[in-house]
């Protein structure tokens, strides 16, 4: 269906904090959700995802990361100097700013005119993944797709080290993760850790994983695969139809 998009503003912790908000078109009521960049925060391979998700009958709402640090409206540029500064911004934000800001963006879609106060859901790739991870511990999150997320297995997210894994039993929505056999950041040791803490915790979750590298729905690198994005997209929008039902 045709999308409409905006920005808008919230503050968190005296910090303007912009999101993107793609949104379906047709007057109705959908579900939410809170939507995570990589460590490049906004750029166009980022909010092409968030339009084709809005496209599927979604409201996103899609937060910069950094917005403490960086100015509004910074895209960080996937080479090697915005990778050393993405990754310097991630170090030097509060685990409790990042969960700050995901309360901040769920609260706003809960009031949003158009969308289901109790479909409230989270997505999110690389860093963002981990972050839709900790979405998820909010007990109005029903379902959360998290794609390639770092750092879950290590407790790498930010200043401290998060508490993510430990803390899966209170995770009550249901859970999409989706892998890439051929990614160096989350190794198969690192896949291992987090299936078995989600199986000790019974949290409900569906695991894909896929022969890709790291980063394989941007559509910008070389670890692109078009293929295997469509076929990741395919069981995404049936996750989240079947828990939204």
């Amino acid at each position: 269906m045709q999308i409409t998009r905006r920005n808008i503003g919230l503050t968190v912790d005296d910090s303007l904090m912009r999101v993107y908000v793609a949104a379906p078109k047709p007057a109705g009521q959908y579900p939410g959700v809170l939507f995570y960049s990589d460590i490049y925060q906004l750029g166009r391979p980022i909010t092409l995802l968030a339009d084709r998700l809005a496209g599927y009958g979604y409201i996103v709402a899609a937060p910069e990361i950094f917005h403490r640090i960086e100015p509004i409206g910074t895209v960080i540029e996937p080479d090697d100097l915005g990778r050393l500064r993405g990754n310097d911004d991630a170090r030097r934000t509060a685990i409790a700013a990042y969960d700050a800001d995901a309360r901040a963006v769920l609260d706003w879609l809960k009031n949003e005119s158009g969308a289901h106060q109790e479909k409230i859901g989270a997505m999110g790739f690389c860093i963002g993944g981990h972050l839709a991870f900790r979405a998820a511990l909010q007990q109005d999150v029903k379902a959360t797709v998290c794609c390639y997320p770092t750092g879950v297995h290590n407790g790498k997210l930010g200043k401290d080290t998060a508490d993510t894994l430990q803390r899966f039993s209170e995770i009550k929505g249901e859970l999409l993760l989706v892998f890439g056999t051929l990614d160096p950041h989350v190794p198969e040791e690192g896949r291992k850790t987090v299936t078995q803490a989600l199986e000790t915790a019974g949290t409900s979750h569906k695991i894909l994983v896929y022969e890709a590298d790291h980063t394989f729905m941007r559509d910008d690198g070389y670890r692109y695969d078009p293929a295997i994005t469509d076929a990741a997209w395919t069981e995404i929008v049936a996750f989240l139809k079947q828990a939204f039902q």
